[in-house]
């Protein structure tokens, strides 16, 4: 399609709005950065990353407009997007956020670097009769112990299996030692009977994880031995915190379209 005022992005044709960014350097004094610096619609996701700083988005008649400097004008049907991500100085007119709560369009609002601000959605999904079983089953001591061992467990057991694949050729030593480290964790979940004891079983299956993730990484430039969330130190740790806050943005949509609360926790909570 030639470059004109603006370009049509639709299910058959997804985009990358590309813009002037600066460069990112591991060296840099500003934490508050992200690893990519380009607006994205994300057609398999049905999702609008907006990162670049500046950039403006509005609608007009049945589309998202998005506009950035002086680059072409991006067109997004509304009715192929369930989700806005917006990363820093954003700007929104009132019709995206009318339409967004009109259609059940989550939008996140994110810290430049990522950092969660809040988010947008409408009061129609809630559910109060679930909400209000769910308010019942967060005093179920019983209930509360099941859902949160099972999330360790997962998460445990996932973190065995990603090592294992990426080591199965290198057999290096410290990754099989991480490997069989959680494996004994796993084995030890079975005779835990507390939550606080769950979390010491977490934190210490992620103490083991994440050095021997990055023994596995092989660029050089992307060196890693420790996990930093706030704020990221490195290319990896922002590459991760963002993984992380798209992941988070898919599962808190997931909760308010069941019509749950996503202020009662199980595991970690208070």
């Amino acid at each position: 399609m030639p470059e004109t005022q603006s370009n049509i992005a639709s299910l058959h044709q997804p985009f990358i709005a590309e813009t002037e960014a600066q460069e990112l350097s591991p060296d840099s004094d500003n934490e508050d950065i992200t690893p990519f610096q380009k607006n994205i619609w994300n057609r398999e996701m049905a999702a609008i990353y907006l990162i670049e700083q500046g950039t403006s988005i509005y609608k007009d008649y049945q589309r998202f407009i998005i506009h950035v400097s002086e680059k072409p004008k991006i067109e997004v049907p509304v009715r192929e997007v369930e989700q806005i991500i917006v990363f820093g100085n954003i700007q929104l007119s009132t019709h995206v956020i009318n339409a967004c709560l009109q259609e059940k369009i989550a939008v996140l609002f994110l810290s430049q670097s990522g950092q969660y601000h809040g988010h947008l959605w409408s009061e129609e999904s809630s559910n109060l009769d679930r909400q209000l079983m769910q308010i019942e089953r967060r005093s179920d001591d019983y209930f509360q112990f099941s859902i949160s061992k099972a999330i360790v467990l997962g998460k445990l057991i996932n973190s065995k299996q990603l090592l294992m694949r990426f080591n199965r050729k290198r057999k290096l030593v410290e990754v099989e030692k991480a490997i069989f480290g959680i494996n004994q964790d796993i084995d030890s979940l079975e005779y835990v009977d507390n939550l606080d004891s769950l979390r010491g079983y977490e934190g210490i299956a992620a103490a083991r994880y994440f050095p021997a993730f990055g023994e596995l990484i092989t660029n050089s430039a992307f060196s890693f031995s420790q996990r930093f969330r706030q704020p990221p130190t490195d290319a990896v740790n922002s590459l991760l915190s963002f993984g992380y806050t798209l992941l988070f943005n898919n599962v808190l949509s997931f909760i308010i379209a069941e019509g749950l609360s996503p202020y009662l926790a199980n595991f970690h909570y208070g």
